[in-house]
């Protein structure tokens, strides 16, 4: 059971019991109302609603029960193979789809496809839900994604990551103009302060980000990026982009309404990849055919 002895700091902020508890346990606000509504979360040893008020020198209790892991199963999806061998195989994962399985997401995820397709034989290093899986890439966000099949393959893979050797590159469509041909946005990103399903720019728990952007063409609202990852934090690209003024259009989360393109999500679609093979030694490099939807969007920007 974690504990946390409310500050006269807190209490200035007049915070909800649901809301401190999201802040100080790093839960979303949602998780926490469930754990109040379940008993879990104490104040002084009692259990208060969700709406009572947090007082300087309360002692909040909360037991956050282990979550169950889910159990990916093969499904026969049709996914875009680029490329295959016996150690790793590169898939051009179509905008809507989800990577792996999660709650709200339990099937008809790339997972369950690989599984298929792979007849389970894939990377365990990141457990049974997450099979295979070395890096990621949101579900409105379409391209390339690499897959280990061994785990000496994945482990080579998430080295290359580390150490900023593996080539990232991705095409997007971002609102107004940015004021130089080319440019690096070096800022952290860490979790939300407020809202645990988001990320932001910040200093507090965070890890260190770089992208680097490039303009390729302009129209009266809107620029089009081409954009290469140095670190691959969670939502990185939408994260900068807005934090300098310039969302990825289509953006529900971070973007702004002006610059929609009659899009349900982010136009941002992963291009490039290179990487050096972990086994073979050999280097090797993918490029994505334009998906329909981005060239349509650029069409409807004037790009």
């Amino acid at each position: 059971m974690n504990s946390y002895t409310v500050t006269e700091q807190d209490v200035a902020e007049k915070l909800r019991l649901d809301a401190a508890a999201a802040k100080f346990f790093e839960i979303s606000r949602a998780r926490a109302q469930e754990l109040i509504s379940e008993g879990k979360l104490l104040v002084n040893g009692k259990a208060r609603e969700k709406k009572y008020l947090i007082q300087a020198g309360e002692v909040l209790e909360i037991e956050i029960p282990e979550a169950k892991e889910l159990e990916a199963t093969p499904q026969n999806i049709p996914i875009d193979i680029v490329y295959e061998d016996d150690y790793l195989l590169v898939v051009d994962k179509p905008r809507g789809m989800v990577v792996h399985p999660a709650p709200g997401n339990p099937d008809g995820t790339l997972v369950n496809a690989l599984l298929y397709h792979c007849k389970g034989r894939l990377s365990s290093i990141n457990g049974v839900v997450r099979p295979g899986i070395v890096h990621r890439i949101d579900k409105d966000t379409s391209g390339l994604l690499i897959v280990a099949k061994t785990d000496e393959a994945h482990q080579g893979l998430a080295q290359q990551i580390a150490v900023h050797s593996f080539v990232r590159k991705y095409e997007a469509i971002v609102g107004g103009h940015l004021k130089e041909p080319k440019g690096t946005v070096c800022a952290p990103i860490g979790r939300h302060k407020t809202d645990r399903k988001k990320m932001a720019v910040t200093l507090q728990n965070s890890k260190e980000a770089t992208t680097h952007w490039e303009v390729k063409g302009e129209s009266a609202l809107y620029t089009h990026l081409e954009l290469t990852l140095e670190t691959g934090r969670t939502h990185q690209i939408r994260v900068h982009m807005s934090h300098i003024g310039h969302p990825v259009a289509g953006d529900t989360v971070y973007g702004n309404a002006r610059y929609g393109l009659g899009l349900d999500g982010q136009c941002l679609f992963a291009k490039y990849i290179s990487f050096v093979h972990p086994i073979t030694g050999e280097t090797l490099t993918f490029e994505a055919a334009r998906p329909t939807y981005f060239s349509d969007a650029m069409r409807r920007a004037g790009l």
